[in-house]
């Protein structure tokens, strides 16, 4: 590729991140510290057994999980031809059009920022009821500060850190799960009770097996942001493919095996009744989802590992905190070394970090946790709720698209990449991700909180559909498409054009 105008400006005017910092595995870990595991086994996996599937929940992560290995498979191979740090702009740029990679790097911004802001209200809620001392807002105002600090120094600070925190995360995953399967609970191992396809899919896509992928998708959200750290990867041809297959299959093995573990010691045939009898506070179901896997834990192993797991529940909302703000940093940077934004959001600072573009990122964060406050909304019945199935329907509509984009991109220029690679895999994925959103939309009540029992109708009147949020994104994307119609126009030769079209 030959040199353009933008990248002589980013040579010399300190607008690149800095490379060789990140490896295969320290890309993996921002990705599953995103995709936050043990919230997501504490959090998502109850609602999923109980409203799904039921004993099924852990065949409905791993279709999920098949299905999003399928888009990788697309997005590993332009991984190969495009490296920039706004990865799902830059690729349906080059697949579709400036116009629809401007609109979709908007809808990817509104994404990682809402799930971030959501992680904040959890974090914040949580330590408010488990430390006390602040309020919610103050125990998320200094993760606030920490997350802020470590994005505006070099990526691999808190590449070392997150290995730290996800190692010892899943570690106290696995060594639960293998310790209930080696005891094989009160009913013993039944495989066909949660991988059969008659299971999976009892009750129909309309029915509790949607509930079950629905909640499935919505855990998977962040596995996507590989390519986002090409740019500082040691070399990102290999490393970013790598790591998208790694983190996909790391993600997707560990939900299926510590879901089908609660099923085992909990009964198969009795793991509803057993999820509600458990999660049940104030006569309330399903108030307190995390007290199914610590319950287990003490049972199992003991009553020390559901208390450290207590602990790094907080540690990976923290992560999870980290991961999203380096996602959404690094796409204002992309649009403002593109001139898609103002170009100061794409100058690096003396670390060779994103410096303008995380404080943005951090600001728009603490204005927002200021509106929550003024309001007096709660930190987990309305930010971490609504703002998480937010972001799964923008990231799960975004992904659609980058396989629309594989499939254009490649057809116009083919090279060493088979049929699947271009062509098969992308159109499964695609036909996959549409029918996830279908379930997210149609279910997102129960993803926002706003349809469980119990909740206050004050409370679910400020919630939205997910008709609703459909039509919060389509006229936000239209925007972002006529903004990126009228760059290109009135700047042709602009670095948009030179990331994504040269």
């Amino acid at each position: 590729m030959s040199s353009t105008p933008s990248t002589a400006r980013a040579d010399e005017s300190g607008t690149r991140l800095r490379s060789g910092q990140l490896g295969v595995w320290a890309i993996v870990f921002f990705v599953v510290a995103a995709a936050a595991p043990l919230v997501g086994m504490t959090g998502a996996l109850p609602p999923a057994i109980a409203l799904g599937t039921g004993a099924a929940a852990p065949g409905a992560y791993l279709l999920v999980g098949l299905i999003l290995l399928l888009f990788s498979v697309g997005y590993a191979a332009m991984s190969h031809r495009v490296t920039n740090a706004g990865a799902f702009f830059a690729y349906i740029g080059r697949g579709l059009g400036v116009n629809l990679g401007v609109a979709a790097a908007f809808v990817s911004i509104l994404a990682y920022l809402t799930i971030q802001l959501s992680l904040y209200g959890f974090f914040g809620g949580l330590m408010a009821g488990q430390a006390g001392g602040l309020p919610w807002w103050g125990w998320a105002a200094l993760a606030w500060a920490a997350v802020t600090a470590l994005s505006l120094y070099q990526v691999d600070v808190g590449a070392k850190l997150l290995g730290v925190l996800m190692l010892m995360e899943l570690a106290c995953l696995v060594v639960t799960s293998l310790a209930i399967l080696a005891n094989g609970g009160p009913e013993g191992l039944n495989f066909a009770a949660s991988f059969s396809p008659s299971a999976v899919l009892a009750g129909g896509l309309t029915g509790s097996a949607g509930i079950a992928f629905a909640f499935a998708f919505a855990s998977f959200i962040g596995f996507e942001a590989t390519a986002i750290y090409g740019e500082e990867s040691t070399d990102p041809k290999t490393a970013v493919p790598r790591a998208t297959y790694l983190s996909v299959c790391v993600i997707a093995l560990l939900f299926a095996l510590t879901s089908f573990a609660v099923v085992t010691g909990l009964g198969a045939s009795k793991v509803v009744d057993r999820v509600m009898e458990l999660t049940t506070v104030d006569k309330v179901p399903l108030t307190d989802p995390s007290a199914v896997l610590f319950a287990l834990a003490t049972q199992y192993v003991g009553g020390w590992m559901a208390k450290l797991m207590g602990v790094l529940v907080l540690s990976s909302l923290f992560a999870g905190l980290l991961a999203f703000q380096n996602s959404a940093s690094r796409y204002f940077y992309a649009l403002g070394r593109s001139e898609v934004l103002p170009a100061s959001l794409g100058r690096t600072n003396r670390f060779g970090a994103p410096g303008a573009a995380a404080w943005l990122t951090s600001a728009l964060g603490l204005a927002v946790i200021a509106v929550f406050v003024v309001a007096g909304l709660d930190p987990i019945l309305n930010m971490f709720f609504w703002f998480s199935g937010l972001a799964v329907v923008a990231i799960v509509l975004i992904e659609a698209l980058v396989c629309v984009a594989v499939i254009a991109y490649f057809g116009r220029h083919p090279g060493e990449e088979g049929v699947f690679t271009t062509k098969v895999a992308p159109v499964l994925a695609v036909i996959g991700l549409a029918l996830g959103q279908y379930l997210l939309m149609s279910r997102f009540g129960l993803l926002s909180g706003t349809a469980a029992e119990g909740v206050d109708p004050t409370t679910a009147a400020w919630g939205l559909s997910g008709l609703g949020w459909g039509l919060v994104l389509l006229p936000y994307a239209v925007l972002g498409l006529g903004y990126g119609y009228a760059v290109s126009r009135q700047r042709p030769q602009a670095g948009l054009v030179g990331d994504m079209l040269t």
